[in-house]
């Protein structure tokens, strides 16, 4: 596959509310925790997406718009270099965050090492997007200590996710429909990736399905600034985010 030279793209300028959700993002960073969901006192969620772009980055950031919903996207490094100018197309329907430069399971790997993965995609996707990083999501889901300083070192919230839609286990499109149905309440965060097709077909239900329960997705930015965690829940993790099964191994 060619790799494609990138150029800096310059991007809208952040919002408000996108604004008042980075205070907030940097605030949860600072204790080193990760992120399973938000409050659940309001009408939005996050659908987020990881490991684009991809070739379908194009078909999900569509269904986004025609339903006016937003999303995060955790992008990996190498991606971005195959796919050249999409990150700048993705944050104009949300948020993009870290997934490392190549993927790999950070658990494994020396401290350095892991520095240098993420830390390495953040440049990237700074230079890229023309915004501020500070959402990263680390591959598998693979978390430990060593993991969890580092980023907040980089300033960097870890988030996870309240529910896996499966796409990445095989799920196919039913089988991602009825994952993601279980966990669609104010402030889930959902595990999907862009780059699978089951996944974009699955969008045709989810997003009028949002809808039709009074949902809306948003980015987690938006979702954080409207929608935020107590300092309690963030401390009691993936248990304080209303009992649905988290899946690891899977991002």
């Amino acid at each position: 596959m060619t790799v494609h030279a990138v150029r800096p793209v310059a991007v809208a300028p952040i919002s408000a509310i996108e604004a008042r959700g980075r205070g907030r993002i940097r605030a949860l960073a600072r204790l080193g925790l990760p992120l399973f969901c938000a409050g659940r006192r309001g009408h939005s969620l996050a659908l987020t997406f990881d490991d684009g772009p991809g070739p379908y980055t194009h078909l999900a950031l569509r269904k986004l718009r025609a339903n006016h919903d937003r999303a995060t996207f955790f992008d990996v490094g190498q991606s971005m270099n195959y796919f050249a100018g999409w990150v700048s197309r993705e944050v104009r329907v949300g948020a993009v965050g870290d997934h490392t430069y190549n993927h790999p399971d950070l658990a494994v790997l020396p401290p350095a090492q892991v520095y240098a993965q993420i830390a390495r995609a953040r440049a990237q996707i700074a230079r890229q997007s023309g915004q501020p990083v500070d959402l990263f999501r680390p591959p598998y889901g693979a978390l430990d200590a060593a993991v969890l300083r580092t980023a907040r070192r980089l300033g960097l919230l870890t988030v996870m996710w309240t529910q896996d839609s499966g796409d990445s286990l095989g799920a196919n499109y039913a089988g991602i429909i009825r994952n993601v149905r279980r966990a669609l309440r104010p402030g889930a965060i959902i595990l999907m990736h862009e780059n699978r097709g089951q996944t974009i077909r699955a969008l045709e239900t989810l997003l009028p399905l949002l809808r039709h329960r009074h949902l809306r997705s948003v980015s987690l930015p938006e979702l954080l600034a409207t929608d935020p965690p107590t300092v309690a829940q963030v401390r009691h993790g993936a248990a304080a985010c209303g009992g649905v099964q988290i899946s690891a191994g899977s991002s």
